[in-house]
């Protein structure tokens, strides 16, 4: 019932906004064919190719062509690059009425316009994937998007989490039960809670025999698992077959060689979503989880997800992902941890952009149509005013969206200040 009236004040928000695209003035430009004149052109992949084109028609990129014509977007002094993916947000996450957090699973219509607010910033950031990790009420939001009723990234989902509560999550049995509900739901992959939270102290929640069951039963159903895992979790993830590692706080050297033997991804923070927490401090001291003790844990642990990063990121063959974790207030700056993560951790910048782009797509198996800019790739294209091989701060000043083959941002080089994203 409560998700039905989250879908009906959803719907009834985004239909005066679509009315209102019709316009010339708001409508996204989607022209059949066009044509993108650059001068630098990261392919997603670690290359760059210089003084180029890309020929878009329709929702697809057909060709990379330095003599098409004619030109419809000159993007010439700006880095094109392909949109980015977060592996890893909270797309409904937002602040009350009251401006505290009130977490995901609101069903009000003012919760139904922060979710759709949270998704037109974080496409107006350069993010034109996401995957949500997740709500229920995530589904209708991720419906509208496909469907064009609403402007936001491309949106997967995990719909409802498994959430370790130790024998009290259930038999195995019962768990590949829950897991075959969700796929029966509509979710694009599960999300796993194998651990407490770090404010907790981290501590796994699923035996090894339970973790199996449910990672097992997803790749039976092939449903990707991205485990939100510390401490021995980190390990037990990679033993039990599971897709994706997230955080992987106090993971050992050794844990971090076993991921990369097994071909488990990793998605660690670098830093956003702990600084967003402390930025917001007295937005979610006292909503359910947050308490001072937690926030003097999240204090300690931003030293050693930068460790853990930089220790990843030095791994032999270990796949690290983009993921921010964004939850209410990190929406639209999720740019950010790339700064974290070549700042304060110490990864090259390309490796940072690749995180969020090939290797991202690959992580969720959609490695021949997102996160490169060739020909028959979705023509998701973004441009930034600066080069953030030479300053990583160039990410929050996106000036193009693309999003399969739509516009929905084209604004003059330096029309963005250099301080745009960053926490008031």
């Amino acid at each position: 019932m409560r998700r039905a009236q989250f879908i009906l004040c959803l719907l009834c928000i985004l239909f005066p906004c679509a009315a209102a695209q019709r316009t010339p003035k708001n409508m996204p430009t989607r022209n059949s064919r066009s044509v993108i004149a650059v001068s630098t052109l990261f392919d997603g992949r670690g290359n760059v190719l210089r003084d180029t084109r890309v020929v878009v028609e329709g929702t697809k990129i057909v060709a990379v062509d330095p003599k098409a014509s004619p030109v419809t977007y000159d993007l010439r002094g700006l880095t094109v690059m392909p949109g980015w993916i977060d592996a890893h947000v909270h797309i409904t996450w937002s602040f009350g009425e009251d401006g505290k957090n009130a977490g995901a699973g609101e069903t009000t219509q003012f919760a139904a316009y922060q979710a759709a607010s949270n998704a037109w910033a974080t496409l107006m950031a350069g993010f034109t994937t996401v995957q949500s990790v997740g709500s229920p009420t995530d589904v209708p939001l991720r419906e509208e998007i496909a469907r064009g009723a609403l402007a936001g990234p491309r949106l997967l989902t995990a719909v409802e989490p498994l959430v370790g509560q130790g024998e009290r999550t259930g038999t195995p049995e019962e768990i590949r039960a829950f897991i075959r509900k969700q796929k029966a739901a509509g979710a694009d992959l599960i999300k796993i809670f194998a651990s407490q939270s770090i404010r907790q102290g981290g501590g796994m929640t699923l035996s090894q025999e339970q973790l199996n069951a449910a990672c097992d039963e997803a790749n039976k159903l092939g449903l990707r698992t991205l485990v939100h895992a510390y401490k021995n979790a980190v390990r037990a993830a990679a033993l039990a077959g599971c897709t994706e590692v997230e955080h992987g706080t106090m993971a050992t050297d050794d844990d971090l060689r076993l991921l990369a033997e097994r071909g488990t991804y990793l998605d660690p923070q670098a830093g956003l979503v702990i600084e967003n927490y402390l930025a917001n401090k007295e937005r979610y001291l006292g909503t359910p989880g947050y308490t001072e003790e937690g926030f003097a844990a999240m204090q300690r642990v931003l030293s050693l997800n930068h460790d853990l990063v930089r220790r990843a990121a030095r791994t032999p063959g270990l796949k690290v992902v983009f993921g921010t974790d964004a939850v209410a207030g990190a929406h639209g700056r999720n740019a950010e941890e790339f700064i974290d993560r070549v700042r304060d951790a110490g990864v090259d910048p390309m490796a940072a952009m690749i995180s969020a782009q090939s290797l991202a797509a690959e992580a969720m198996r959609m490695t021949d149509r997102l996160g490169t800019i060739a020909p028959g790739y979705e023509a998701d294209v973004i441009a930034l005013d600066g080069d953030p091989r030479k300053d990583i701060t160039a990410v929050r000043r996106v000036a193009f969206v693309m999003k399969g083959g739509a516009v929905y941002k084209n604004v003059p080089r330096g029309a963005i200040p250099s301080h745009a994203g960053v926490q008031p």
